[in-house]
């Protein structure tokens, strides 16, 4: 049995590398009221920004899949990383809205590369060889808690930097952040066979045998239904409790504990999943989500809705970081980053268009109604978790 250790440094660069990357993708949403006031911008610009970030990664995740298996997966890491950086200095220092929106064109870009790459390199860098194929869904959902974190914990510590060394300072604060994994990433053995496997197929032939594979479609397809419900949750879980009396504080906080719960569950999911039952926790879930968001659609107190908002947290956590594990586990080593790159494309158009349906169903009737839609994501995310299981190799 092939017994070859983890390499440390990659870990340790994981590590810094996934909790910086969670920080680039809560950034604008953290830094968007200084940023406003510093560009003379109304909100509507503001969301372009936002909008521009979320569809920049369509494509980009998806072309860095193909250039990690071309030109190495430290060369696109890195590149991620310097594109960030050039994007902070940007932000810092641009005073008009077009260069702001180039800024932010690099950062959704630099990103991009990010997730794409360390979705690839976490199972080596958190298992021992032997142990990736059977505990994929332990690395992933161990790897996506520390990325949450970074997450929750930027916009509290963007907003107390901001108010103590300014918006200017801030930048170069999160610039050392970024640097960080790029100097670890240096010391890492990127010649080592877990993380340059032999790549037996050109990019064409490669896509072409996943474009053809069933499962990396559902995979794909229940990763489409499923980022909606995470999106909806986050963005309008204070407008339904608010709704229904709850003051602006208590709703702050209820969403604080949906992240809470969301970041516990994938920890939770690592620590306590046993091997050969992700699909099993994928369905199970998915049916959770049935129930929560026809909870929410016919709820009529206040405290039925925050208990739903707080349990949904806890339901959807470890969704996302196990199916991209069964789709890891599935295809063959030398086309991880392209699966992940396509992954996360269709998952981002999925991002993009049903939360736009949602919305416009809900001006037409309310936020609570337009959950209806949220319930028919939830009921298409389970279908596929169950065809999942049907066309899995036994």
């Amino acid at each position: 049995m092939n017994t070859v250790a983890m390499d440390p440094m990659l870990t340790w660069m994981q590590v810094f590398a996934l909790a910086a990357a969670g920080v680039v993708f809560a950034l604008l949403g953290s830094i968007k009221i200084p940023l406003a006031r510093q560009l003379n911008i109304d909100e509507a610009k503001v969301g372009g920004l936002v909008s521009v970030f979320g569809l920049t990664w369509i494509p980009m995740v998806f072309a860095a899949g193909i250039l990690a298996e071309l030109v190495g997966k430290q060369a696109v890491l890195g590149a991620g990383f310097v594109l960030v950086i050039i994007s902070l200095l940007m932000l810092a220092y641009m005073k008009s809205y077009r260069a702001v929106l180039f800024a932010v064109l690099a950062l959704g870009t630099g990103w991009s590369a990010q997730v794409n790459v360390l979705n690839v390199t976490t199972p080596p860098a958190f298992l021992p060889e032997h142990e990736i194929l059977t505990r994929m869904a332990f690395a992933m959902n161990l790897g996506d808690f520390i990325f949450g974190v970074g997450t929750f914990i930027t916009p509290m510590i963007v907003v107390v930097l901001i108010g103590k060394i300014g918006l200017v300072r801030t930048f170069y604060g999160l610039i050392v952040v970024a640097i960080i994994p790029v100097l670890l990433g240096a010391g890492v053995d990127w010649d080592a066979k877990t993380l340059n496997p032999e790549v037996t197929q050109t990019v064409v032939g490669g896509l072409g045998t996943l474009m053809t594979d069933p499962v990396v479609w559902i995979c794909c397809i229940a990763f489409f239904f499923h980022v909606p419900i995470e999106i909806s949750l986050a963005t309008w879980a204070t407008t339904l409790v608010t709704d229904k009396g709850v003051s602006e504080s208590a709703a702050s906080t209820l969403l604080s504990v949906f992240w809470l719960t969301f970041l516990a569950s994938r920890l939770i999911t690592a620590l306590c999943l046993p091997a050969g039952y992700d699909t099993t926790l994928v369905i199970a879930m998915a049916g959770l989500c049935i129930a929560f968001t026809g909870g929410i659609v016919w709820s009529r107190s206040a405290r039925l809705t925050c208990t739903l908002v707080v349990l949904a947290g806890a339901i959807l956590g470890p969704i996302f970081p196990t199916l991209i594990a069964i789709l890891l586990t599935h295809v063959d080593e030398g086309l991880r980053a392209r699966a992940v790159g396509i992954f996360f494309s269709i998952g981002g158009i999925g991002c993009t268009t049903v939360p736009i349906l949602i919305g416009l169903y809900a001006r037409k009737t309310s936020v609570q109604q337009g959950f209806l839609i949220t319930m028919v994501s939830a009921m298409a995310l389970c279908l596929f978790a169950i065809l999942l299981m049907i066309n899995l190799p036994h």
